[in-house]
């Protein structure tokens, strides 16, 4: 049961409830007897529940319960002219303090509140996985366990597409993403980092981990554009070049070839003359 919103004094009992309506006395004197006379106040009027059903409200006066009140339901007999308590109850008003409404532990359990020594409840629809197979006989001699396990041989479950999906957003969107304060302070990227270490299976595009002890991300899962100031390049400077342009560059070893015209016949030669005789047309 719980209290009306407004609750409206009645200016005079209802037909046949006029037993129930009048026992103010009786109703205050069951909420004195368990809280005592100093945590109830006035009398703010009466609700009719049903037939030989009454609930007398008074306003409460417990330190911390503003806006509350103490209800106490009375009832009678058939045809009966004394009333009887049946509950007493402290009830929320309108305009009451609240607590949060109650949330199952399985609901508002957050992964920082895990400790080591912890164990979480078994969870047998997690739609972050999907069932494994397990290879026994034949088939586990000739898989191998290095590659039974990395198909997921061998596990009663394994990680779904939704699983890889909300895993691949918090590591995306984490500290150790693009848009962290080392990524966007970063000269370089961890794709280029010989410490970059990539992780297998369909993330291996996006993710891999740090292996560079004095990187914060050491041990960690980064994504390929993360970045940070312990790159394995950082601090590189470019060498100066032996070459100037202002300088000529001499090559004793390059053999040159030129070519040049073809040489002209002297005058007085046989051939010379036979050719010229064809080139003129003569019999």
């Amino acid at each position: 049961m719980t209290a009306p919103a407004v609750i409206v004094p009645r200016p005079a009992p209802p037909p046949r409830e006029a037993v129930l309506a009048g026992a103010v006395d009786l109703a205050r004197e069951a909420v004195v007897s368990d809280v005592g006379a100093d945590q109830v106040g006035e009398h703010a009027g009466y609700v009719v529940e049903g037939p030989r059903l009454l609930t007398h409200v008074f306003h409460s006066l417990t330190p911390g319960y503003r806006g509350w009140y103490w209800a106490v339901t009375l009832t009678r007999p058939p045809r009966a002219r004394r009333a009887t308590v049946v509950e007493v109850n402290h009830l929320p008003g309108e305009d009451a303090l609240l607590s949060p409404g109650w949330v199952p532990w399985a609901d508002r359990l957050q992964p920082s509140d895990v400790g080591p020594t912890d164990e979480l409840p078994y969870v047998g629809d997690d739609d972050r996985l999907d069932a494994g197979y397990e290879a026994t006989g034949e088939d586990a001699d000739v898989l191998g366990p290095e590659l039974a396990y990395e198909v997921g041989l061998g596990r009663a479950r394994v990680l779904s597409a939704e699983g890889r999906r909300q895993a691949a957003t918090r590591w995306y969107e984490g500290e150790h993403g693009p848009l962290a304060r080392s990524a966007r302070a970063a000269r370089a990227q961890c794709s280029t980092c010989a410490f970059f270490l990539p992780v297998t299976g369909s993330l291996r595009r996006l993710f891999g981990v740090c292996t560079n002890e004095w990187s914060p991300a050491d041990g960690r899962v980064v994504s390929v554009d993360h970045g940070c100031g312990a790159h394995s390049e950082t601090g590189e400077r470019k060498r100066p070049s032996n070459w100037s342009p202002t300088l000529p560059v001499v090559d004793e070893l390059d053999l040159e070839v030129v070519a040049r015209e073809p040489l002209r016949p002297l005058p007085g030669d046989a051939q010379s003359d036979e050719q010229a005789e064809v080139g003129t047309g003569t019999p």
